[in-house]
């Protein structure tokens, strides 16, 4: 294996390139990313980008002294993936082919966008720093928010406009915010935050459409209500961008199918990050997880697996974690509430927001959420590990 090409230069390609490094690989080194920015960190994109604190530059992933060895193709976009030749081969959007015998598929996720809102001024969505920086420009004239989707971004969003000084809504169509990764009564417990701090929750309603010619003036929901808003952003979640591997051969099922330690089933192609739909031996099904963490540490073993060929598979992976600020309240997460069947506060209080929650299926513990209890979840965490 002398050429290896990672398509996706974000956090999740960055670090299978790194892991290419450390793990000895001294080929050539391809990497392929359809924005132009270098890597860059994604989640102070919602928090501290927005509110000003940090930069573009104080987002960048490299280090000055850091030397990969590695050809950037930027502002380049995958269209499609030639396996039929015999080798394997990257094609780009502008024509060129590039052949590697190895390649890391980091593709990521795109922004969930609303229908019937494109072209229209002051709708957004959050995923890449052109969006932040967008999103920004428009915070910062003021004015009246509506955030359609309670999730984790949305709930961000909403938290950093309010320490802006605009006036917020969130809309959730589920009865309860977070129920999905958090459960109901958690989920419940956390996006209290919102109408702690004055932030309008609308829940169990859907948005109907979204009023405005050529820029939003408002948002209609589904029972029939009006918002008035002078911004929309749109956090409705991510789909994985694997449309330019429909015919190759690799296995697709919400993102790219792929074992523990991120292979393929196809030979000299692994999958890492948010586009990779991966084997947990803890729960025995594929699933995928969009979180830092996940982007992290775990091309590590995907790399191992890629460089190993037919070579033993990964261990069982650390439970997925993630976290989230919101109104000055750090939030934990570690596991899967799926698999529990009980959730017992372990120290602090629901009603103060400091609350150490464990989740159990039966007598094991399966995943742990921390609010302000960052010394109890680290415990937790390990304990959840080692279970």
């Amino acid at each position: 294996m002398r050429t290896v090409a990672v398509v996706g230069a974000s956090l999740a390609g960055l670090s299978a390139v790194r892991a290419l490094r450390t793990q000895g690989y001294d080929g050539r080194l391809i990497v392929v990313g359809d924005e132009v920015h270098r890597p860059y960190d994604r989640p102070p994109l919602s928090k501290e980008f927005l509110a000003g604190t940090l930069t573009a530059a104080d987002l960048a992933l490299e280090t000055d002294d850091e030397d990969l060895a590695a050809e950037w193709l930027l502002g380049a976009r995958a269209t499609g993936l030639d396996l039929a030749a015999g080798d394997r081969a990257v094609l780009l959007g502008d024509g060129r082919r590039v052949a590697a015998d190895g390649v890391v598929i980091a593709t990521g996720a795109a922004a969930r966008t609303l229908p019937g809102s494109e072209g229209l001024a002051g709708v957004h969505t959050l995923r890449t720093l052109d969006d932040a920086v967008a999103l920004k420009a428009e915070l910062a004239e003021g004015g009246r928010l509506v955030v359609i989707g309670g999730g984790f971004i949305g709930a961000e969003v909403a938290s950093t406009a309010q320490a802006l000084g605009l006036e917020a809504t969130v809309v959730e169509a589920a009865p309860t915010p977070l129920a999905g990764p958090l459960g109901a009564e958690m989920g419940a417990v956390v996006s209290g935050l919102h109408t702690d701090h004055g932030v309008r929750l609308l829940c169990g309603t859907g948005v109907k459409g979204l009023g405005g010619e050529r820029r939003v003036d408002a948002v209609l929901l589904e029972d029939g209500r009006t918002l008035p808003a002078d911004i929309v952003v749109v956090g409705v979640g991510a789909r994985p961008c694997v449309e330019w591997l429909a015919g190759s051969g690799v296995p697709l099922d919400n993102g790219v199918t792929c074992g523990a330690d991120g292979r393929t089933g196809v030979p000299g192609v692994v999958a890492v990050g948010d586009c990779a739909n991966w084997y947990d031996p803890r729960t025995a099904g594929h699933r995928r997880v969009e979180h830092w963490t996940g982007a992290l540490e775990r091309p590590a073993a995907a790399i191992a697996a890629l460089l190993a060929g037919d070579g033993a598979s990964a261990g069982v992976p650390r439970p997925p974690y993630f976290w989230s600020d919101q109104y000055g309240v750090r939030i934990q997460f570690a596991g899967h509430a799926a698999g529990a069947d009980s959730v017992t506060v372990e120290a602090g209080s629901p009603g103060d927001r400091d609350v150490l929650a464990v989740y159990r299926r039966g007598d094991t513990p399966v995943a742990v959420l921390g609010m302000n209890q960052p010394r109890l979840f680290t415990r937790w965490r390990k304990q959840l590990a080692a279970a």
